[in-house]
C-alpha cells in the first residue's frame, strides 16, 4: 500500500512543478517556439542519447565483471534500454537500477554482485557529474551571480564529492563493528569493491573515460535541442549549466525527474541571463526525447518476453570464485 502512495506523491510532486513551470514563463513565446522546431537536431539528440545508453551498458558490464558478474556487453545493452525504461515510469533513476539488478541477477549474475555493480556504477555516474560540476566552477560562477545560486551550486558538488569520500573510506576501515549490522555490512562489502576496482588501472581508465563521455553526450544532446528551436545559449554555456541540473535531478522527488528538472533548468537560464522560457522547452523537449529512448526499451522488454527466463547472452563466469557471496 505504501508504494503506490508513494508513487501518486511523486507524480503529484511532479504535476505541481511543472504547473509552477509553466506559470514562470510566457506560453504565447512557447508556443511561437515550438511551432518552429527543426526535427533534424532533435532526431540528432535523440541518436546522441541512444549512443549514450551503448557507453552507460560498456560502463556497467566493466563494474559487473569487476564484482564478479560475468555479463556480455550485448546482455548490458539490453537491459540497460529495459532500465531506460523503468527509469521514465518510476521515480527517478530507482526503477532503472532496480530492474538493472532484477534481471542480471536472475540470469546468474548473483543477488549481491548485481546489487554491488548497479550501486558502485549510479555512484561513479554522480561522482564524476560532481567532478565536472566543481571543474566549472571557476567559469559558472562567472553566469551565477546570486549568492544563494553560487551557495547552493557549492553545496550540490561539494556535497556529492564528500559523500563519495565517505563511501569509500567504509571500505578502508576494515572494521568488525560493521560487520555487524545487514546494512554497513553490505556497505562495506560495496565499498571494498569500488576499491578492487580502483585498483584496476585499465578498468578504473575505461570507466573514467566512459563516465565523462556519458555526461558530454546528454550536454550535446541539449546542444542540439537548443538549436532545434533557435535559442541562443552555446554549448559552452550549456556545459556550465546542465551538469548542476542534472545533479539536483538525481534525487528521487519526481517521476523521471519531471518538474525538478524544469524548475531547475528555468532557474539556471535565469541566473546566466537567457530567456527562462527557453529553460523550459529546453527541458521538456530533452524529457520526451528522453521518454522516447524510453519507449525503445519498452519495446526490447517485451520482446523479451518480460521479466521471463529467457537467455540474456550471460558469458560463462570467470574460473576464479567470486568476490562475494550470495547474501542480498
Amino acid at each position: 500500500m505504501r508504494r503506490p502512495l508513494l508513487l501518486l506523491l511523486k507524480a503529484a510532486i511532479s504535476l505541481l512543478l511543472l504547473y509552477l513551470s509553466l506559470r514562470a514563463v510566457n506560453l504565447s513565446v512557447l508556443g511561437q517556439r515550438l511551432s518552429r522546431i527543426e526535427i533534424g537536431w532533435i532526431v540528432a539528440a535523440l541518436a546522441l542519447l541512444t549512443a549514450q545508453v551503448g557507453l552507460l551498458a560498456m560502463r556497467w558490464q566493466i563494474i559487473a565483471r569487476q564484482c564478479g558478474a560475468a555479463l556480455s556487453f550485448g546482455a548490458s545493452l539490453r537491459i540497460s534500454f529495459i532500465a531506460s525504461f523503468f527509469n521514465q515510469v518510476l521515480p527517478s533513476t530507482v526503477g532503472g537500477d532496480a530492474a538493472r539488478v532484477w534481471m542480471l541477477a536472475r540470469r546468474g549474475g548473483g543477488w549481491a554482485s548485481a546489487a554491488y555493480s548497479v550501486l558502485i556504477d549510479r555512484g561513479i555516474g554522480v561522482f564524476v557529474l560532481a567532478l565536472l560540476v566543481i571543474g566549472s566552477l571557476p567559469w559558472t560562477l562567472t553566469l551565477l551571480r546570486d549568492p544563494i545560486a553560487r551557495s547552493v551550486l557549492l553545496l550540490i558538488g561539494g556535497g556529492a564529492v564528500a559523500g563519495a569520500a565517505v563511501f569509500m573510506s567504509i571500505g578502508a576501515l576494515h572494521s568488525r563493528r560493521l560487520e555487524r549490522w545487514v546494512v554497513t555490512r553490505h556497505l562495506t562489502q560495496v565499498s571494498r569493491a569500488a576499491w578492487r576496482l580502483c585498483r584496476s588501472l585499465p578498468a578504473l581508465s575505461a570507466v573514467t573515460a566512459a563516465s565523462f563521455a556519458i555526461h558530454l553526450l546528454t550536454i550535446a544532446a541539449a546542444w542540439c535541442i537548443v538549436q532545434a528551436i533557435d535559442a541562443t545559449a552555446s554549448f559552452a554555456v550549456l556545459l556550465f549549466l546542465i551538469p548542476p541540473v542534472l545533479l539536483i535531478t538525481t534525487v528521487p522527488l519526481s517521476i523521471a525527474g519531471w518538474g525538478v528538472r524544469e524548475g531547475s533548468m528555468i532557474v539556471a537560464f535565469g541566473y546566466a541571463g537567457l530567456a527562462p522560457g527557453d529553460g523550459l522547452i529546453v527541458s521538456v523537449l530533452f524529457g520526451l526525447t528522453s521518454f522516447a529512448i524510453g519507449a525503445i526499451g519498452g519495446l526490447v522488454w517485451i520482446a523479451g518476453g518480460l521479466f521471463g527466463d529467457a537467455p540474456m547472452s550471460i558469458v560463462p563466469p570467470p574460473c576464479e570464485p567470486s568476490p562475494f557471496t550470495d547474501q542480498v
